[in-house]
């Protein structure tokens, strides 16, 4: 029977992993309450990464928009090699983060799990949270100048001490779009946040975030 359970449970888990990856985007990526109204848990996992890391969660889904905005198998488009056949893509950007093979390999020794995919909301937050983390520790930058962390992010924390986005303009304006998302989102969340919290049965009083 414990053998029985425990392969339910697993598969389960299985089920619920592969669910989130599939996630179609929402319709609306300029309403911080219609995307967390498409998807819920969304909510939860970009408040529990604020909670570990200390990036708002409208900083966080600001992030995200600019990278896939919110498709789960994001990838730099192919470049074409003579003008018209598919060739190499550009970069190992993958998922809801765009997060690259070597820092997304970083981010595994230091603190994914095994089951951590990219394609997954829960771990693409936390995985924003982390960066934003070490953004802040090597170079000072506050966590919520969402400008600055998005420099950084883009362009590596030695590219942001070079200064390297600065002769990028199309770097320039992809971080003050991320700002000015990221400043929407914030006033629309306070509007609706209230309908995100304690919305499960067992959220009751010391148990519930609002």
């Amino acid at each position: 029977m414990m053998r029985r359970i425990g392969l339910l449970m697993t598969i389960a888990a299985i089920v619920a992993m592969v669910s989130g990856c599939a996630t179609r985007p929402p319709d609306r990526t300029d309403d911080i309450c219609a995307i967390f109204d498409h998807q819920p848990r969304w909510y939860d996992y970009a408040l529990a990464s604020e909670e570990r890391w200390g990036t708002s969660i409208p900083v966080q889904m600001a992030f995200i928009n600019q990278e896939s905005t919110f498709r789960h198998n994001a990838r730099p488009p192919r470049t074409r090699l003579f003008g018209f056949i598919p060739w190499r893509r550009p970069s190992s950007a993958y998922g809801y983060a765009q997060a690259q093979d070597p820092v997304w390999g970083e981010y595994m020794a230091e603190e994914g799990s095994v089951f951590a995919r990219r394609t997954h909301m829960k771990h693409a937050t936390d995985f924003v949270g982390w960066y934003n983390h070490r953004t802040h520790q090597r170079l000072g930058i506050s966590k919520q100048n969402a400008e600055h962390l998005y420099y950084a992010y883009h362009e590596g924390h030695a590219g942001y001490r070079r200064g390297n986005h600065r002769n990028k303009p199309f770097v320039l304006r992809a971080a003050q779009r991320v700002q000015n998302h990221a400043d929407n989102y914030s006033r629309q969340l306070q509007g609706c946040e209230a309908r995100f919290q304690c919305r499960r049965f067992w959220q009751i009083g010391p148990f519930c975030d609002a």
